[in-house]
């Protein structure tokens, strides 16, 4: 999960929501992705759909070899899960719990109607995850405030 915390660190710098992902095969790290919705501008641009897909091109085959395992620092949507279970990823293990609620990532793994089963295992380092993630969407809503304060007070001295 460190590798995938990694990730995500460099999509923070890159001005992303820091979320991050790594497909690992035979103990190596063989892709990494980040978010990069913003750079972009593509609804897909999603840190696991980045990994997969840079795994895909590596093995030249849109089904990985068994044995891959994803890592990701927050809970797949259900269009990373899908793209997880389409790929035939062995073992997904994400940091943080998406709160909302929206990602129904067990479920679409118990639901999977291929004959491929996908291992689901959540909350691995969350506290380190979760708090990228707390600490990004603070500072966030920090400078929107301080924005929202500093043109009040322009308009007000005008």
């Amino acid at each position: 999960m460190d590798e995938a915390v990694k990730s995500a660190k460099k999509g923070l710098s890159e001005g992303e929501v820091p979320i991050g992902a790594v497909i690992v095969y035979e103990n190596k790290v063989v892709a990494r992705g980040y978010n990069r919705r913003a750079k972009l501008q593509l609804a897909s641009a999603h840190a696991e759909m980045m990994a997969i897909d840079k795994a895909c091109k590596k093995f030249r085959s849109w089904r990985l070899p068994e044995g891959c395992e994803l890592f990701v620092t927050l809970e797949p949507c259900p269009m990373c899960m899908g793209a997880a279970l389409n790929a035939r990823v062995d073992k997904l293990y994400f940091g943080a719990y998406e709160q909302k609620g929206r990602s129904l990532t067990a479920a679409l793994a118990e639901a999977n109607l291929l004959n491929h089963k996908t291992e689901v295992v959540g909350g691995v380092s969350e506290e380190k995850c979760s708090a990228l993630l707390t600490d990004f969407f603070s500072s966030m809503r920090q400078k929107q405030k301080e924005e929202k304060e500093r043109k009040k007070a322009e308009e007000t001295a005008e």
